[in-house]
């Protein structure tokens, strides 16, 4: 007797870090070094700020 469990996935996180990786390699082809440096200081993720100072 063979048991088979189904997962269905609600996020692919492959799918979707491959479809970030095209994105990101589409936006910059053909940049030159000065053109890659200001597109990753454009889109570079911030930092949250989690001090809680509500008082």
């Amino acid at each position: 007797m063979t048991t088979k469990n189904s997962i269905v996935k609600e996020f692919d996180t492959v799918k979707t870090f491959r479809e970030i990786k095209t994105k990101i390699s589409n936006d910059i082809k053909g940049m030159t070094f000065e053109q890659l440096q200001a597109y990753l200081d454009k889109t570079k993720l911030q930092k949250k700020n989690t001090s809680n100072s509500h008082n």
